[in-house]
């Protein structure tokens, strides 16, 4: 069966396919980080527009379909997807709200089934096989499950159903954007075998490269060779895994509570950075965004791992094993700053730096790994530190933030007015004024609410 066969007869008519054994879904949500964009600004749906970085280095992060047209795609410099497409809307990214809208579909995604696996903040694979009493067959549920996208949240998915995760995932890819693929176990062979190798799961472009100079163009060719032989040019495991693939053999189960595998934050300088305490800054800023994530998903990280990309595009990952799970700034920053001194070599331009946790568990069982008289100081360190998240959220804009990395004063006027009248200084019936507090130019109440 073609793939426009496949789609087409489940668009006209879900019933129209023999979808028993389909009950693995990968739903991909489509240009998720636009979408999000666009749910907020109504005004530029139909217009070319990307969510990228604006620096001199940016890369774009996710593009509409009006600017797919044009060529922008995902991780293309940002200068380069405005030469393909003069005029569209560059949006900077909001990773808080894209986080947000993600958790909001995992929810979706949880009052359809238990068995939920989140790959990403936008794509999750689901088996259904216990949800069809109450929804339905797998592609009903598939329809459900769009329709709600669409209605509740004001976004849109496209899903692929098959009996394994691997054509799930490709039919997921075949029907985007805003389609539903359902590939019954009779129709995988017809799906795969003409499709490029490119398509099967661990086939890059060098790998791509091999199997082609090998006389390796299709899935197909890959299906009808001898793995032993195959083996013998790209190694044995790959050549199974391949032929496995090939066959649309995949025996792997949905599985839930995949814990994420790091939480961190990167930035790319406009320009090559070579003043030493440029960089402990920027270690600072991004240790302070890893460890508020990672408390905001509610882990603690075992190891902190500093990122270093060179002017020469080489990049170093240094890691540290700390004594203790941590997700608060101060440890994060300095172990981060620890890897970066170990790292002090030669000192060359740095084009990005990137500080991430990994090893993570849950930060209630950290809580739990203090010992008596190890860390003292600890948990005030840990209320402070939540205290600080309070006052961020309250009030995004005057964060608190550590001095080294607030701006420079402004310089004072030469003839300075008459003081303005503090509006404080009494009620108008002559009480005392209630205390405040500034926050980088912001004014907030001294006492917050819990």
């Amino acid at each position: 069966m073609s793939q426009q066969a496949a789609r087409r007869r489940v668009t006209d008519d879900i019933d129209a396919v023999d979808d028993t054994r389909c009950t693995i879904l990968h739903v991909d949500m489509d240009a998720f980080f636009a979408a999000v964009e666009l749910r907020r600004r109504p005004d530029l749906a139909g217009r070319p527009m990307m969510v990228a970085g604006t620096g001199g280095r940016g890369v774009v992060l996710s593009a509409t379909y009006e600017a797919r047209a044009y060529g922008v795609r995902s991780a293309m410099p940002t200068a380069q997807a405005l030469a393909r497409c003069p005029g569209i809307v560059v949006i900077p990214p909001d990773h808080d709200a894209y986080r947000d809208a993600s958790d909001t579909v995992m929810t979706l995604f949880d009052t359809i089934t238990p068995i939920v696996e989140p790959l990403s903040v936008d794509e999750a694979f689901l088996d259904v096989s216990g949800a069809r009493r109450i929804g339905g067959s797998p592609a009903r549920i598939a329809t459900t499950i769009r329709r709600r996208i669409r209605d509740e949240l004001g976004l849109t998915a496209t899903v692929g159903a098959a009996s394994t995760k691997f054509v799930a995932k490709l039919a997921s890819g075949l029907a985007k954007p805003d389609g539903l693929l359902v590939v019954p176990p009779d129709d995988v062979a017809g799906l795969l075998r003409p499709l490029p190798v490119s398509a099967l799961w661990g086939v890059g472009p060098q790998t791509a490269t091999r199997l082609a100079s090998l006389g390796f163009v299709t899935v197909g060719e890959i299906a009808d060779t001898d793995p032993a032989a195959l083996g013998r040019s790209i190694g044995v495991a790959l050549a199974t895994k391949l032929h496995l693939l090939a066959r649309g053999v995949d025996d792997r189960a949905v599985t839930t509570h995949t814990a994420e595998a790091s939480i961190g934050a990167e930035t790319t300088f406009a320009v090559d950075v070579r003043d030493d305490a440029a960089v402990r800054r920027t270690l600072l800023e991004l240790a302070a965004k890893a460890a508020r994530r990672t408390r905001r998903a509610g882990y603690a990280g075992r190891t902190v791992v500093l990122k270093v990309r060179f002017d020469d595009f080489t990049t170093v990952n240094r890691s540290e094993a700390l004594a203790l799970a941590t997700c608060e700034d101060r440890e994060v920053y300095l172990s981060a700053l620890r890897s970066w001194e170990r790292l002090a070599s030669g000192r060359r331009p740095v084009r990005l730096l990137g500080v991430r946790l990994e090893g993570l568990l849950p930060a209630a069982a950290a809580s739990q790994q203090l010992e008596f008289d190890l860390h003292q100081d600890r948990p005030e360190w840990s209320r402070a530190q939540h205290a600080l998240d309070a006052i961020a959220d309250r009030f995004p804009a005057a964060a608190p933030r550590p001095a080294a990395l607030l701006p420079p004063p402004r310089p004072e006027s030469p003839h300075p007015g008459p003081a303005p009248a503090d509006p404080d200084a009494a009620s108008p019936r002559g009480a005392p004024a209630s205390p405040r507090v500034r926050f980088h130019g912001q004014e907030a109440p001294r006492r917050l609410e819990r």
